[in-house]
């Protein structure tokens, strides 16, 4: 169910798209393109280099994010592509189609973030349901499990990555915020990021791992901290409250990312950036398991503050200062 209330209707946050310069270190990646359409041809198609990036250091708009409830749909275990590929022949199978066709709307919400994850940012993927007829294109963006996206069977690194990377842009209010996402992908490739990133995304925000293909199920910590009472944000899957309020079933919150995690090796920072340290993990060891995670960093202005004069969506009337009762932002509650 979206906590989406009539006023915010309209309400769109854009991701943000790789910077098209050439990347001053190596190691991670400015957020995730997202939202361009397109027709389809055929029950399936693999299309490439019809993408293309409307202005350098630009932004596409995207609908809400991922939502909670689509990665409870076992939809990565039932559907057949792990062992089919994200190819022609792996959307035109029987099995895709009577998948797909038990929740269409929901099953679309969950193949464009799949696309997204696992294919470049150059390639679509098309469908065209062969029960209705309508027509569907996904657009490619972080490239993350290059064989898989290719129609070969899923490596166990590549389930880590993608089922990483669906976990971070899930959101149980529905609502799309702009994310920088660090690691590497499934060819251990560290995803590019620059200074200027880690500057503008200050926030360190989560690590997300798990395995959603063979039931193990995906986990987040957070990597600043628990919130403080008066703040809040619509990213609570990975950054909540406390652990108590760490409430994005199936997402399973599993403590702080220093405790679970081993960073990066640091060769390839800058001199004195965050101490020394790496800004994203390179394994995260979970119940006696060691997963390919993936961190996410937030914008400063995406962690809400009662007292900041606006009445967020994760904000309550009251007659406190704290986030679910903040009277300087969304005053006292009728009676």
């Amino acid at each position: 169910m979206r906590l989406m209330p009539a006023f915010l209707s309209g309400f769109r946050i854009n991701h943000c798209l790789k910077h098209l310069r050439r990347p001053r270190i190596a190691g991670g990646l400015l957020g995730l393109a997202l939202g361009f359409g397109g027709g389809a041809c055929g029950p399936a198609e693999l299309a490439g280099d019809t993408w293309t990036l409307r202005e350098a250091h630009g932004s596409a708009e995207s609908g809400n994010g991922l939502s909670t409830n689509g990665l409870s749909t076992n939809g990565l275990s039932t559907n057949g592509l792990s062992t089919h590929g994200l190819s022609i022949n792996g959307l035109s199978t029987i099995e895709f189609s009577h998948w797909f066709n038990q929740d269409p709307a929901r099953a679309d919400e969950l193949m464009r973030y799949i696309i997204r994850c696992a294919a470049k940012a150059n390639q679509q993927r098309k469908y065209t349901n062969p029960v209705t007829g309508v027509k569907y294109t996904w657009e490619g963006g972080l490239g993350l499990a290059p064989n898989w996206a290719t129609g070969a069977p899923a490596t166990a690194q590549e389930e880590e990555i993608v089922s990483a990377c669906l976990a971070a842009h899930a959101n149980k209010f529905g609502i799309s915020v702009a994310i920088s996402v660090l690691g590497r992908d499934a060819r251990d490739s560290a995803l590019p990021y620059t200074e200027q990133e880690l500057s503008t995304f200050s926030e360190r925000e989560a690590c997300f791992f798990g395995n959603l293909f063979d039931g193990t199920g995906v986990f987040a910590a957070t990597d600043r901290g628990y919130l403080r009472e008066d703040e809040s944000t619509v990213r609570a899957c990975g950054l909540p409250s406390s652990p108590a309020h760490a409430d994005c079933l199936p997402i399973i919150h599993a403590g702080t990312c220093e405790s679970l995690c081993q960073r990066a090796a640091t060769a390839a920072l800058p001199f004195g950036w965050e101490s020394g340290e790496p800004p994203y993990y390179e394994t995260c060891t979970y119940n006696g398991r060691t997963f390919q995670p993936l961190t996410t960093r937030l914008q400063p202005r995406d962690i809400h503050r009662c007292g900041d004069g606006v009445c967020q969506l994760t904000e309550r009337c009251g007659d406190g200062v704290v986030a679910g009762s903040c009277q300087a932002d969304c005053g006292t509650c009728p009676y």
